[in-house]
């Protein structure tokens, strides 16, 4: 941390990209990074993870290709420059890095303390989190003033927005930098204040919560529930069919961080999404949520 005296050191020019998760955000992350040319180094301590986040980024990149949005001479380059380990001393010649691990506030500071000791002086850092504060995230860090929010929507190559969360100690030229990196991803960034759940999920995951009481107050099926909210709202997906592709967890994560940080009752989780995040269905990543994924066409739970 930069003290009186002990001046920043300038924000490096940033060729190289370090993504900390191979997930669903962090595959997503890496190809629109290597997409825009970046260098990209991706880490995980399962080497499982990689080797998937490997195959989704080539399958994307082939129906890219197949598509006609994309050269294959392209896409070879933007293969080339992506590379993987579960060595965290590969970010050492990263500008930037990015952490994309799950929503879990206990587990994204054990990150940061795993990495800052292999990264530059310089490098920036930026946590995907979706809801977490972004002072809270920086405190725990020796660079606060080099840490901020950059929350990529799901999924990341096909969605167009990422918002910039500045902690209370970001640097302007710090947030400057990521506007360019967003911009060059070909991303339109907004910029959130550091509230709990920032923007988008801010009005979007409440909105999810008020759909699981109207399937646990029994106003509506799981069908009815999405088909009105498609056809009613002109929604190009249902809520609970949206949650189960966010993951419920993930969606329980953020009610709870909005019921804590903003001590109202409106954000109360509804016990309905408690339990089926206690049963271990968790939307489509465990097969089973407001839908079953294991037959060859959804079908609702309740």
């Amino acid at each position: 941390m930069a003290t009186d005296g002990d001046p920043l050191p300038p924000v490096p020019e940033i060729r190289r990209i370090g993504i900390v998760g191979a997930g669903q955000m962090g595959w997503g992350i890496t190809y629109v990074a290597a997409l825009a040319g970046y260098e990209v180094v991706v880490t995980d301590i399962d080497q499982e993870h990689l080797t998937s986040a490997q195959g989704r980024i080539e399958a994307y990149a082939d129906r890219q290709v197949g598509k006609g949005t994309l050269e294959d001479d392209d896409r070879r380059a933007l293969l080339g420059r992506i590379s993987m380990g579960t060595d965290l001393g590969l970010y050492g010649d990263c500008q930037l890095v990015v952490e994309a691990a799950t929503e879990n506030e206990q587990v994204k500071r054990q990150i940061f303390q795993s990495i800052l000791p292999h990264l530059r002086k310089d490098a920036i850092v930026a946590s995907n989190t979706s809801s977490i504060s972004i002072t809270r995230l920086a405190s725990c860090t020796d660079r606060p003033e080099r840490f901020i929010g950059m929350h990529f929507m799901n999924p990341v190559p096909v969605m167009k927005l990422v918002e910039l969360i500045r902690g209370i100690a970001t640097a302007e030229d710090t947030y400057q930098a990521i506007v360019d990196v967003a911009a060059r991803m070909n991303k339109s960034a907004v910029t959130a204040e550091d509230f709990p759940a920032f923007i988008v999920n801010r009005i979007l995951l409440p909105m999810i919560n008020e759909a699981v009481y109207t399937l646990y107050e029994g106003v509506g099926t799981v069908e009815s529930i999405d088909t009105a909210m498609r056809l009613g709202a002109n929604h190009p997906m249902g809520p609970l069919e949206l949650a189960d592709f966010i993951g419920l967890d993930t969606c329980l994560s953020v009610m709870h961080v909005l019921h804590e940080g903003l001590a109202d009752t409106k954000y109360r989780p509804c016990p309905l999404l408690v339990k089926y995040v206690e049963a271990g269905w968790l939307g489509r990543k465990a097969k089973r949520g407001f839908y079953d994924y294991r037959g060859d066409k959804p079908v609702p739970t309740r």
